[in-house]
């Protein structure tokens, strides 16, 4: 019989990849075919091996086992034929879904909320990462408890612990409420740590300057490239999950700060977006930010609205913007220029992160937006 208390990891650890499944069904949604392609390079960021992929097409998710009973039985014969211990959907389960699919199935199964937070777990570095991390796993797990969470007696010495005719469910409700509670606790005083160097920089006034985009448009490379940082970037969603800060001092502007963030995705489920909320409170308070987009994208004006969707969420859209057109190296169109608006304003740079073309031309976009203070 499958048991359930293996599936609080998502993947395993080890050297030899692990096939899944996954499951991607058509809800009459017409970016479909761009909606499978992130799923799949979610995936291959967990160093999974896919198996196969089953589609299917709905009007709505069934109740109980939100695919239909035939596809169900469907992805039971591909995990049996793949040897597979995971399936993964590219939608959102209910508990009750999750439950009864597994039982079904007779694996572990995961939902895209739960294929995020591993590889958020991956990707965290810091210690402030490492608790928002934390938070947002056991925010998540706490509505799909049923049993086997006896582990975290262990963390607080257990006996002793357990109430007159409490049941076991309800002990381990009260542990993951406790660890909660301390994270949130922690995370507060991090929060109060990075808020202090926020006023030192206001009250110096030096200017924030973010870095946001979908996932891997660039970002963490154009960020090396302007500060001579080396910060981590790779071909891969959320190489980077910390921010990071650096001092920028160009010729002809002020000292300004430039901050590498976390990248987004579509449908970034929204407790992943507040137990974020410290990191990317440095795009809220922003005096500028450069939206990253990949110049060659078929996708790049559909990315633009799915960040500035997220920008809204985040009480950041009002923040002023400037558009930055990367991997221009990539596309036939290898000219590196400026685009401005009917007033003269810069709203536009197309450049080459990777090879240098086009960074003088965002000096200068940063020189006319923070020019250096006359004495």
């Amino acid at each position: 019989m499958f048991d359930r208390r293996s599936s609080n990891a998502a993947f395993d650890e080890s050297e030899n990849k692990e096939a899944v499944v996954l499951v991607h069904l058509n809800f009459n949604d017409i970016n479909f075919k761009e909606s499978e392609q992130e799923f799949i390079e979610l995936v291959n960021s967990t160093g999974a091996e896919v198996a196969t992929i089953v589609h299917g097409k709905r009007r709505v998710p069934d109740s109980k086992f939100y695919a239909g009973k035939g596809k169900v039985d469907e992805i039971r014969e591909h995990v049996l034929a793949s040897g597979a211990t995971v399936v993964i959907f590219n939608h959102e389960l209910s508990p009750s879904q999750e439950r009864n699919l597994e039982e079904k199935i007779q694996c572990r199964v995961i939902a895209r909320t739960g294929l995020i937070l591993d590889i958020f777990a991956r990707r965290a570095r810091s210690h402030e990462g490492k608790l928002q991390v934390e938070l947002a796993q056991l925010k998540h797990m706490s509505t799909r408890l049923v049993r086997g969470w006896t582990h975290l007696e262990r963390q607080k010495g257990g006996i002793g612990l357990r109430g007159p005719g409490e049941t076991q469910l309800e002990t381990d409700r009260r542990l993951l409420g406790h660890r909660i509670k301390s994270l949130k606790k922690r995370l507060s005083k991090v929060r109060s740590q990075r808020e202090q160097g926020r006023r030192s920089r206001q009250k110096a006034d030096v200017p924030v300057v973010s870095l946001v985009g979908y996932t891997n448009m660039g970002k963490s490379t154009l960020f090396n490239r302007m500060t001579s940082s080396d910060v981590y970037a790779d071909d891969r969603l959320f190489a980077t999950l910390d921010p990071t800060l650096r001092r920028l001092k160009l010729m002809k502007t002020q000292g300004l700060v430039l901050a590498d963030t976390v990248g987004f995705i579509r449908k970034l489920p929204h407790d992943l977006v507040e137990s974020f909320s410290s990191t990317l409170e440095e795009t809220r308070s922003a005096a500028l930010l450069l939206h990253i987009v990949d110049a060659g994208s078929s996708e790049r004006e559909e990315l633009l609205e799915h960040v500035n969707e997220v920008l809204h969420k985040i009480d950041a859209d009002e923040v002023p913007q400037v558009i930055v057109c990367t991997k221009i190296d990539k596309t036939d169109d290898h000219e590196a220029r400026i685009d401005r608006d009917k007033d003269g304003k810069i709203w536009r740079v197309w450049l080459s992160a990777q090879s240098g073309e086009g960074i003088d031309l965002l000096r200068q976009v940063l020189s006319e937006n923070f020019p250096e203070e006359s004495s």
